[in-house]
């Protein structure tokens, strides 16, 4: 299987040590150790001078090459004596203390950690000093999902059942369930784990496709289901689900990266040819759309032939409508 972004953050991770205590240090000696090629090698090594402590001036690695050597310029930016005191700086300062505000102000949030919350934000109030004084001229309003996670929290908390309109983009439709809620998680977006009645099954639904919420009178009961292990991906195929072949050209590499994958074969034009399990294999339309010249489904036929039509649907709307989006 191919690399992700997840096992190339490993690797730098573990290269940032490497390479310190190597100064000077051969790209190929380097690769050999990483089990990697010499151009992966560059790739991470283009990567890391964006990496720090911050993004002021000096906290950045100061990592370079002649194309024979690596270089280290600055190693002591990560070095003990270079991260303390940690002190927060006026623009950190003022981001928490609005978004602690603004928190706090969330409706369902439990009282007591309102207060906790509270006491908190006086704490950071009296560190930052003048700075606080910036933060007073900003504010947040969270919009509808703040809400919904407010109402999921206190479903959670009371044990009751949720009734909800939930949008699902892969059929374009709205519908209502009933739920009973298990947990809330971030991964990009903030998310609902429950069990479905309408599914008969665990689901997961992302709090802004929430149209409408309400918190029903009758209890959570939810079957007792092991939590999943949410670390690696979102969405964690099984082996019975269908299987789907993805061809994408070199702008399109990425989906090995973001997508859980059977295997990632090269292709003579420097593409993948990608293999991968869905429960859902009508929802990799809109990968296919997105794609558009950089990848296209080969298999199954029947959703090639799908995602063909969706293409043809898409582009005639938009020559429809002159040109200037529908």
């Amino acid at each position: 299987m191919a690399a992700n972004a997840i096992d190339q953050t490993r690797r730098m991770l573990s290269l940032v040590t490497y390479l310190r205590e190597r100064p000077g240090a051969r790209i190929a000696d380097v690769a050999r150790a990483f089990g990697i090629s010499e151009d992966e090698l560059i790739s991470d090594l283009d990567v890391l001078p964006l990496c720090g402590t911050s993004f002021r001036g000096g906290d950045l690695l100061d990592i370079d090459t002649d194309g024979e050597r690596i270089w280290w310029h600055n190693p002591a930016a990560l070095s003990a004596e270079a991260a303390a005191p940690l002190r927060l700086a006026a623009d950190e300062a003022t981001a928490l203390l609005v978004a602690a505000r603004a928190v706090a102000t969330l409706p369902g949030l439990r009282e007591g950690d309102r207060e906790a919350l509270l006491r908190a934000t006086a704490k950071l109030e009296a560190a930052a000093g003048e700075t606080a004084g910036a933060s007073d001229r900003l504010s947040v309003t969270f919009e509808s999902e703040g809400g919904v996670f407010a109402e999921v929290d206190r479903a959670i908390s009371e044990r009751r059942r949720l009734w909800v309109r939930y949008y699902s983009p892969a059929r374009d439709e709205l519908t209502e369930r009933e739920v009973d809620p298990i947990r809330l998680f971030a991964l990009g977006h903030t998310y609902m784990e429950a069990w479905c009645y309408r599914s008969e099954a665990r689901r997961t639904f992302r709090l802004d496709r929430v149209a409408e919420i309400r918190i029903l009178d009758e209890p959570a009961a939810p079957p007792e289901l092991e939590l999943r292990d949410l670390s690696e991906a979102l969405v964690q195929p099984s082996a019975d689900d269908p299987e789907v072949v993805v061809e994408v050209g070199p702008g399109g590499r990425w989906v090995a990266e973001y997508y859980p994958h059977d295997s990632a074969e090269e292709l003579p034009d420097g593409g993948l040819r990608i293999t991968l399990r869905t429960p859902d294999p009508t929802s990799l339309r809109r990968l296919a759309l997105r794609l558009g010249p950089d990848g296209r489904i080969t298999a199954p036929e029947d959703l090639a032939q799908s995602a063909r039509s969706a293409a043809a649907e898409a582009l005639a709307a938009y020559e429809a409508s002159g040109g200037q989006g529908v």
